[in-house]
Parts: C-alpha cells; sequence; structure tokens
C-alpha cells in the first residue's frame, strides 16, 4: 500500500505539468515505469486515468504479453487508479498493458489514448562466490608478487555482474585490487610478503545488489606452490638387492619456505604406483633410500615438494622420471612346471613338460635343472640352457618322455641365474588308473571382455590349474589356490575364437584328471559353410550326402544346426540336422531330375552357405534294370519250357497237325493192279516191320481155294475182317485211328461220308507161285494192297476196288492154299514156308502197343501178313 500511495503522490505532482503542456498523449500512465525485477518476487504496477472522464478505474484491465490478468490481482485505488499485483516467475523480458475496456464511441476512436505499457526486466541478485582459492607459484629462486584467485559466482543472474577481487597485507594495511565479469583474476604485489598475514576476498555487484565473499586470512606460505625438486638421481648398491637410493636438490632456498617432500616409485611399465609415507620424507632432506624392491628390476621414481608447515601451501608438479634397476639376487619364487600335451598310444603315453620363469626370478635364469624318479629309480636327469633369444618367451620346452600306463613319476625342476637356485618345483603324474579325481560341474561362461569359470572342488584338491588354447595357438596356463571356486581367465583373449578350456585339480603336486569344455569370448557367424559332395552315385529316388565339418578357426562360434538345402528348378526344399550330423539321405526324389544341394552351417550369430553341389538321379534303380532282365528271361524260359514240355506230351497231335504222313506216290503199288503191269518186287526197308496178323488155315477143307474165285474171296474175307485188324496210312509209329475199309459191295455207299477228306486207293497184284510153282495167269493168287493219301488219285488209281476206313486198326487175313491135301507137314519146313513167304515184304517195327494176332491151333502162320504202312494186309 505504501508503494501505491508513493504512486499516487507521483502522479498527482505530474498530471498538472501534463495539463499545462495541453493534450497528452495518453489518458492512461503506468507507474513504474521500466522497472528491474527480482526473479522470486512480487511485483505491483498502478495505472491512473488522467485528463479525462470518459474512462473509470471500473473501465480499466490488465494484459501482461498477450495474456488477460485475471481481475482477482486488481486492486481499485480509487475513480481513477487501478493497481495490479503478478508474480516474477518467468526468467524472459514482457510487456505489461493497462487496457480501457469501455464501448464508449469516443474511446474506440481514440483507442491509442486509451492504452498504456511497460516493459519489464527481470534477473537475479548475486549469489555469493565460494570456493576462493589463491595460488603464488615460484618464479625463478623466489616466490612470484603475482597472486592468482579463482572462485564459484554461483547462478546466472541475467544481469550484468562485477566481481572485484581484494588482498589485503595485514601489516602493512596495503590493499590490493582488481575487477573483473569473470570467475578467477590476478593481484600484483609489490612484493610478495613472505612470512606475513594475507587477507583476501572477492565483492560480486549487480543492479540488483552486492555481495561478498568469505575472507582468507591465512600465512602468505600458505598460498605457495614452488617447483618440483630438481636434479633427481638413483643409485643402485650390488650388496644391496632390494635397494635403490635417491638423491635430488630442493627448489628453493630454506629462507622463503621449508619444505617437506614426498616420493614414489614404480616398475618399469607399470601404472600402479607405490608411495613413501610422509612421516618417513617429514624431515628437511635430499636423500632418501628406497627398500622391499624386486631385484632385477627397473624402477622409476619421481619426487616433489611443499611447505612444511602442516595444511599449508600446494605440492609441486612430480618432478622429471629417474630409471635404475636393481641388482640380481637368488630366485625367490618356483619355476611354473607344466605338461604342454599328454597324449596316449600303443606303446604307452608322450608327456612333454615345459616351464615359465619363476614369478620372481630375481635375474636372468640361465638354466633349468629337471631331476625324473620313478619311485626311487632316477629315469633322467637335464639341464636346460636358456639363450638370450630365449628370453623373449615366457615358456621353455623343458624335455619329453615316454611313459607306460603303469609308470608313476616325479618331476623336480629348479632355476638358476647368476646369483643362485631357486626353490624346487615338484609335479607328480600317477599311472593312468590310478590317475585322481576331475573336479565337476565345471562352466565357462563368457563375462566382458574375459572368460568366467566355475567348478566345484573334489576333495583335498590343494591348488587348481586352469589351461586353456586356442585352435592351432600355443597354449598357457594360470594357477588357482585351494579355495577358488570361480576365477576368470587372464590371458588376452580374441573374439570369435574357439577355447579348449581344462581345469586340472592338483593333489599336493599330483595332477589329476582335467575337465575340459570349450567355449567362445563371443561368437559370430561362420566364414564359410561346408562343402557337400555324394557318397556313391544317387539312386532313383535318393542320394546320400557327406560333408565335413567346418575347421574349428572358420566357425566363429558353435555350429547349432545344418540346414541342407536342395532345389529342382521349381521348388526349393529345406531339412534341418543337428549340429554333430556329417551325412544325411535325402529320399522322395523325382526319378531323372537334376538337383542342386548346398548346406548351410548356423550358429547364435548367424550362418553361411557351402558351395552348390549339382547331381541327377537315375531313371532306373540299382537292380532295376537287372530285374527287369531277370524277369523277362525267367518268363522266356518259362514259356520255352511249357512249350517244350507240351511238345513233348502232345507230340503225336502236333505230328499229325503239323506234319501228316503222306505217301509218296512214286512208291506205291497200285500201279501194278492191272495184270497188264508186271509186279515189281519191293525192296524191304529197314525198321518199317509195324504189326503183322498171321492166320493159318485149314488146307484138308476138300475144296481148294483155287476153285473159288481167286479174285473176290479175299476182298470179302477183308472186308469182314478188317475193321478189327487193320491199320491206317499215315498214323503214327504205324498205328493210326480205326477205318473202315471200302469195297465194291454195297457197303461202299455209306461209308463215302467218312471219307470226304481222305483219298483211298489200292490195287490187287497177283503174286508169284510158291516156292517157284506156275500156276495159271487166271488162277493167280490176289494181292490186295491198299493206300491212304489226301493227294489227288494218279491215273491208275481212280477205280479202287476197296477203301478203308480212316484211322482204324485193320488186319486182313489172306488164305493161302496148300496144293497139297491131307498131307502132314512138320514144323520146320512150315517155318520156312513162312520164312520165304515174308522175305519179300517190307516191314515196320512193331511198337509195344501194336495190335498182333496169334495163330490158332490147326491154323498156319502164313496165312496173311498185316501191312500198316500200306494201309492193311499184303497177301503173298
Amino acid at each position: 500500500m505504501m508503494s501505491a500511495v508513493l504512486q499516487l503522490v507521483l502522479l498527482a505532482c505530474v498530471a498538472p505539468v501534463l495539463s499545462a503542456n495541453g493534450e497528452s498523449i495518453s489518458h492512461l500512465m503506468i507507474t513504474p515505469e521500466s522497472p528491474l525485477l527480482e526473479i522470486g518476487t512480487n511485483f505491483t504496477a498502478t495505472c491512473m486515468i488522467i485528463n479525462t472522464t470518459e474512462v473509470t478505474a471500473d473501465d480499466l484491465y490488465w494484459t501482461l504479453s498477450k495474456t488477460t490478468i485475471p481481475s482477482e490481482k486488481y486492486t481499485k485505488i480509487n475513480r481513477t487508479a487501478l493497481s495490479v499485483t503478478i508474480p516474477v516467475t518467468s526468467e524472459k523480458p514482457e510487456w505489461l498493458f493497462c487496457r480501457s475496456g469501455t464501448e464508449n464511441p469516443h474511446v474506440f476512436l481514440n483507442q491509442g489514448k486509451f492504452l498504456h505499457a511497460i516493459f519489464t526486466r527481470k534477473g537475479y541478485h548475486p549469489e555469493k562466490p565460494e570456493n576462493l582459492s589463491c595460488i603464488a607459484v615460484q618464479d625463478k629462486t623466489v616466490i612470484s608478487r603475482n597472486i592468482s584467485c579463482s572462485w564459484e559466482p554461483g547462478r546466472e543472474s541475467h544481469l550484468h555482474t562485477t566481481y572485484t577481487l581484494y588482498v589485503k597485507v595485514t601489516v602493512s594495511h596495503q590493499t590490493f585490487n582488481t575487477s573483473t565479469d569473470k570467475s578467477s583474476a590476478k593481484v600484483t604485489l609489490e612484493i610478495f610478503p613472505n612470512h606475513m598475514t594475507l587477507e583476501i576476498w572477492v565483492e560480486a555487484k549487480n543492479e540488483l545488489g552486492t555481495v561478498e565473499s568469505e575472507h582468507l586470512r591465512e600465512d602468505a606460505g600458505w598460498f605457495v606452490k614452488t617447483n618440483p625438486p630438481s636434479d633427481v638421481k638413483v643409485f643402485s648398491e650390488k650388496s644391496f638387492p632390494t635397494s635403490l637410493l635417491i638423491n635430488w636438490t630442493q627448489p628453493i632456498a630454506k629462507e622463503h619456505i621449508k619444505l617437506t617432500y614426498e616420493i614414489r616409485f614404480c616398475p618399469n611399465g607399470s601404472q600402479s604406483w607405490t608411495y613413501v609415507p610422509l612421516v618417513d620424507t617429514a624431515k628437511d632432506i635430499q636423500s632418501f633410500r628406497l627398500q622391499k624392491l624386486r631385484p632385477d628390476t627397473v624402477y622409476v621414481t619421481q619426487v616433489r615438494c611443499k611447505n612444511a608447515e602442516e595444511g599449508h601451501g600446494y605440492w609441486s608438479d612430480w618432478s622429471t622420471n629417474a630409471t635404475k634397476r636393481t641388482p640380481e639376487d637368488r630366485p625367490t619364487s618356483k619355476p611354473d612346471l607344466w605338461l604342454s600335451n599328454k597324449s596316449d598310444s600303443v606303446n604307452g603315453r608322450q608327456v612333454t613338460f615345459i616351464s615359465k620363469d619363476p614369478v620372481f626370478p630375481n635375474g636372468r635364469i640361465t638354466r633349468f635343472d629337471i631331476n625324473i624318479k620313478n619311485g626311487s629309480m632316477i629315469l633322467k636327469r637335464v639341464q636346460v640352457n636358456v639363450s638370450e633369444a630365449d628370453r623373449s618367451s615366457s615358456q621353455r620346452k623343458i624335455t619329453v618322455l615316454q611313459l607306460d600306463d603303469r609308470d608313476s613319476i616325479q618331476v623336480r625342476i629348479t632355476a638358476i641365474n647368476s646369483v643362485g637356485k631357486s626353490p624346487e618345483a615338484f609335479l607328480g603324474i600317477h599311472e593312468k588308473v590310478h590317475e585322481p579325481p576331475a573336479v565337476e560341474g565345471l562352466k565357462v561362461e563368457p563375462c566382458g571382455a574375459q572368460l568366467c569359470l566355475e567348478w566345484k572342488p573334489p576333495r583335498s584338491a590343494t591348488e587348481y590349474v586352469v589351461e586353456w588354447m586356442a585352435y592351432g595357438d600355443q597354449m598357457d596356463w594360470q594357477r588357482e589356490n585351494r579355495s577358488t571356486r570361480h576365477t576368470a581367465i587372464k590371458g588376452n583373449l580374441e573374439k570369435f575364437v574357439c577355447y579348449k578350456v581344462s581345469v586340472y585339480a592338483i593333489y599336493a603336486g599330483w595332477i589329476g584328471k582335467p575337465a575340459i569344455v570349450e567355449a567362445f569370448l563371443e561368437q559370430g557367424a561362420p566364414l564359410e559353410g561346408p562343402s557337400v559332395r555324394l557318397k556313391g552315385t544317387p539312386g532313383r529316388n535318393g542320394a546320400e550326402l557327406v560333408w565335413e565339418e567346418i575347421p574349428k578357426n572358420r566357425r566363429q562360434g558353435f555350429i547349432t544346426n545344418y540346414t541342407i538345402c536342395y532345389t529342382n528348378g521349381i521348388k526349393r526344399y529345406d531339412i534341418i540336422v543337428p549340429g554333430n550330423t556329417t551325412s544325411y539321405t535325402l529320399t522322395s526324389l523325382s526319378r531323372n531330375t537334376k538337383y542342386d544341394v548346398w548346406i548351410k552351417a548356423s550358429t547364435i550369430a548367424g550362418s553361411a552357405n557351402g558351395f552348390n553341389h549339382s547331381f541327377t538321379t537315375l531313371k532306373y534303380g540299382p537292380g532295376e534294370i537287372e530285374a527287369i532282365v531277370v524277369g523277362v528271361s525267367l518268363g522266356f524260359l518259362f514259356i520255352v519250357l511249357m512249350t517244350m514240355l507240351l511238345c513233348f506230351y502232345q507230340k503225336d497231335v502236333l505230328k499229325e497237325n503239323c506234319w501228316p504222313q503222306i505217301p509218296n506216290p512214286g512208291e506205291s503199288t497200285i500201279g501194278n493192279w492191272s495184270p497188264d503191269y508186271p509186279l515189281k518186287a519191293e525192296t524191304p526197308k529197314e525198321n518199317c516191320l509195324s504189326g503183322i496178323s498171321v492166320l493159318d488155315m485149314d488146307v484138308c477143307d476138300g475144296k481148294s481155294v483155287f476153285e473159288e474165285d481167286k479174285t473176290s474171296l479175299p476182298l470179302k474175307k477183308d472186308k469182314y475182317l478188317s475193321e478189327e485188324h487193320s491199320s491206317g496210312i499215315g498214323g503214327s509209329s504205324c498205328m493210326s485211328s480205326p477205318r473202315q475199309s471200302v469195297s465194291d459191295s454195297d457197303e461202299g455207299g455209306d461209308i463215302a461220308d467218312t471219307t470226304a477228306n481222305t483219298v483211298q486207293y489200292s490195287s490187287v497184284v497177283a503174286s508169284n507161285a510158291y516156292k517157284g510153282q506156275n500156276p495159271n495167269s487166271q488162277s493167280q493168287q490176289a494181292i490186295f494192297s491198299r493206300s491212304e493219301s489226301t493227294q489227288p488219285l494218279l491215273d491208275s488209281e481212280e477205280n479202287p476196288d476197296m477203301l478203308m476206313q480212316e484211322g482204324s486198326r485193320q488186319s486182313q487175313r489172306f488164305p493161302r492154299q496148300s496144293c497139297f491135301t491131307h498131307s502132314a507137314r512138320n514144323q520146320d519146313q512150315l517155318e520156312m514156308e513162312q520164312q520165304e513167304v515174308l522175305e519179300p515184304l517190307d516191314f515196320c517195327p512193331l511198337e509195344e502197343d501194336s495190335e498182333q494176332i496169334t495163330p490158332t491151333d490147326g491154323q498156319s502162320a502164313l496165312g496173311s501178313s498185316y501191312m500198316p504202312q500200306l494201309g492193311g494186309y499184303r497177301p503173298q
């Protein structure tokens, strides 16, 4: 309220002046004009109406930039004055407007006279400077008279702020100062006031106010920083292999300031510094002996200094490096003896021993002494000299042993340098059947840039050896104490490399069985895929694929699976098989089709394809052609065999149908039927005798046969007898189907139908007289000769006297009448007569099934003869 009253008084004084000057520019006025506002406070402004009665305080309203301020923040002072109170929160400057909201036409037409605005600037009060620090550095051999100070100004005030640094020498009351708009400044004194008290402070000032920092009241030496010690030197002494002596020169005279020193050292190449306790260097000294150092080790040494008064001054920078090697000493640790490989063979075990230098060799190792024992018996003594070239390698091959599976050996080794011998290292190898147990549950997993191991310890193990080896690389190992359950490989491991990690439990120096795991620090996609090929030749519907594993140095990860991809140019097929598979048989392929096949190897990080291999399946499967040929051959053989058997068992039918027996007309006797043609004697043929039937007739009949018709009687007898004792021409083996004879009698017409396809013809000729007798030509005995043929008859055969029925057997009895009546004839004479009768006849061989008629008592065997090849009987 007081500010509002003051603003009204000011306006009361200004209003008469404005009225005297005539018409004002605006009928509204805001006080204060262009104020500077402190952020975080409240601001009150008052708008007054002057030289008009067109509006009142009730018609006014406020806006901040383009935002109308709520009427709750207004205060009506009187009819012509209205104030507003707003919080200052924004850091950016803004315009505050006072406006008229009446609808009076005069106001509307003169809006510019009923509007007023002020510009508000904002900022913070300056904050108190903090952390004031000042330093005076050494200039040549004295302390510089320039004091440099710095401080923290605090938050940004958004206003121009000036900082003034003050340095006051309390003894002389001299004050030195300098101003800046930054957070640091330098004050120059007449001379640096050694051993005097100084008072130093900073003052910050802007439009909103002024503030001072804390005052520093300290001895002048408190602000001093000297140069580092100079001419630092290090000395070694052969009789003290674990000690080095350091000398240096102090940077400033004691009269100006007393100093204290700090020393640090480390092996060359290391960044791990060892600091000498300050209590050992608190005195005013210029040399110091370092102790408990490692022999034959190069050390780097540095020294610095500061004001000796406690809590005063700044440490100087470290001096330049001073290096020195400590003298050699006897090795104080054992060599690290291990096995580079342990291979089994039919001849036993081959073991190669290697060793690392002792951790603390204390000099250059020149030789290793090895003793190898089998129980109490010394197997081998070895001395391995180490050349200068071998010093670059941390591992040295010691010796190779060929052991039997039952050997149990002890290896002891010492390392020797120029001063002495190291403690003895021991390593034992049990016989194979008694090897101690391995650790259990070994797990190897990547953890950051290392491989971390975890295992379950066996009983009584005294330490562990962790061994790792990359494919085709050198093996390395590290030792862990008996309480270790978790560890990490300390070697330099690479990504995408397969490491074979082994953990051996050591039992008081005796090696146990190893636990082995393969691991990758990080896995990637394989660099190449496997090359696939066919095993053998492809089949009709399948093919066997084989491939070799990707080399370990090209896998970059564990192979999780293989994908067999193959295509026939139309469709692609994929088959996934486990990662430990190296062969697979494709089935259900199309015959006589070309396929392209390749193998894709996959890890958890990616996959890689191998090269394509093409093959074509067979049109016929293995053995299929042979099976077809064998089947066809067997079928053909079966048909042939069945045909042969059929022919064998049906030979008569085949012979009758395929090769019918046709008589030779040239050999027919039909040409001799007429008595005009002389009878030609027939030449007997071998093996032509078939069946013969002979009937003897009584020669004492009382009537001579010759008294009867010598021609008709035999024919009639033959007619009645042919049905039982005749054989047709053309039968197989002189056998044929029964046929009826044909004669001149009335029966010839009845038989004609059965002989439609057969031409039967015969001739009757007269025979010669019996035993040279010459009967009458009229009474010559008749011979009936029958022939059967499918050929047309000859000219001389067109009138046969008698036809034979086709296929029948016929027996024709021809009587032969003797000229002797009732005369006795002995048997010998009768047989001779029969023989003479049979001599001119052609006979066919008699087969088993031929029918034979035996002569009866009182009948002569010479009665007639059966001639099957001629179709009947041929009487002589």
